[in-house]
């Protein structure tokens, strides 16, 4: 008989063990052991929910050629027969949409409806309409149109989750005239200000690419819900270059309400002009390295925060009990207001620390 050394009886051993433990021990459901989230393929659904609610809107109005203003000179005009007749002539432009609603409202940009004397809006499904005005924004681009067609889709909003920097976008839009068309990128930064762009920012930025005709047309999540209004791209040459910006759903719909219930946004006014305390500031003030704040640099002659007692040199650290250390994060609360708001604005005057209490009037609109 033929018998097993040692190192072939630990072998054998070893085996009979596993062979067990197989039997009675259940191994891990496969799907347990595969924790990374599966890549998606194809955003298809999200577009297909997504795009019967953006629209191309084209506009008209007529504009007047001019003449050069030398020929208004004598001097010139005398060199002429006749100086030339200014020509009226037809200016058309193109921009983008979404339905919010099923009513028929649209929201899309200021810029893309300003001056238009017709406005066409052209749904997905090939219907057009004329739209009515009912209002319009200039300080943070957004307008309000109105069309009748019976049935639209209305698009879904996104929940209030924050937007993350990473989360998918898509744009939809109308760039160049071409159509519809969608791209696809991610939010590259949120809060994106003091672009001069418009009185009121805090935009979403993204590399979805977006080109001229995609103002006014919808920035969407992964599942197709509207996050927000792409309104401008940063370029030189004028073309798409990976960085766009667009304003946030929430924004717009404060916008929308004001609107509809008013004709135009009512925001507070204060009348108080800052700028934000730098290093330079601090150390010419003789102020902490700690301390955050606006310095005040103008104040509006019998405003809201004249009449409450701020004056020129004070620090503004705090807005209703809230660190001001950003003059347009302060400014945008203040106009998230409505006239007759009461205020609290913590300062420090002449080193010492002062509250003051302001009660907000109306921001007039610009024109």
């Amino acid at each position: 008989m033929y018998k097993l050394g040692f190192f072939s009886w630990s072998i054998l051993m070893g085996l009979v063990i596993a062979s067990l433990a197989l039997h009675f021990i259940p191994l891990p459901d496969a799907a347990k052991l595969n924790t990374r989230p599966q890549a998606v393929f194809s955003y298809a659904d999200a577009v297909n929910s997504a795009a019967p609610a953006v629209v191309n809107i084209y506009t008209s109005k007529t504009v007047t050629a001019k003449s050069h203003p030398l020929l208004n000179l004598p001097f010139f005009r005398r060199f002429f027969e006749r100086a030339p007749v200014p020509q009226k002539r037809i200016q058309n432009s193109l921009g983008s949409g979404v339905i919010i609603d099923e009513s028929g409202l649209v929201l899309t940009n200021h810029h893309v409806i300003d001056g238009a004397q017709e406005i066409l809006v052209a749904l997905q499904d090939g219907r057009t309409s004329n739209a009515q005005v009912l209002g319009s924004d200039k300080e943070t681009d957004l307008a309000l149109l109105k069309i009748e067609l019976n049935p639209i889709t209305s698009i879904a909003f996104a929940n209030h989750k924050p937007l993350q920097v990473g989360d998918v976008a898509l744009a939809i839009g109308n760039p160049y005239g071409v159509g519809q068309t969608v791209t696809m990128g991610i939010i590259s930064a949120t809060g994106r200000d003091q672009l001069g762009i418009s009185t009121y920012e805090d935009f979403i930025q993204t590399d979805a690419a977006v080109n001229p005709g995609n103002s006014g047309g919808a920035l969407v999540n992964a599942f197709g819900q509207l996050v927000g209004i792409n309104t401008a791209i940063y370029s030189e040459s004028g073309g798409n270059q990976g960085i766009s910006f667009a304003i946030p759903l929430d924004h717009a719909l404060r916008v929308v309400k004001d609107l509809l219930k008013y004709g135009q946004v009512v925001r507070g006014w204060l009348g108080l002009e800052t700028q934000e305390l730098t290093a330079q500031l601090k150390e010419a003030f003789d102020m902490p390295e700690n301390v955050h704040g606006q310095v005040v640099v103008g104040v509006s002659p019998n405003g809201p925060a004249h009449m409450a007692g701020l004056q020129k040199g004070d620090i503004v650290t705090h807005f209703n009990g809230k660190a001001a250390s950003k003059g347009t994060h302060t400014m945008r609360q203040i106009a998230d207001l409505m006239p007759g708001d009461k205020i609290s604005l913590g300062v420090i005057r002449a080193g010492q620390y002062v509250e003051f209490h302001a009660t907000l009037g109306q921001r007039q609109i610009k024109r």
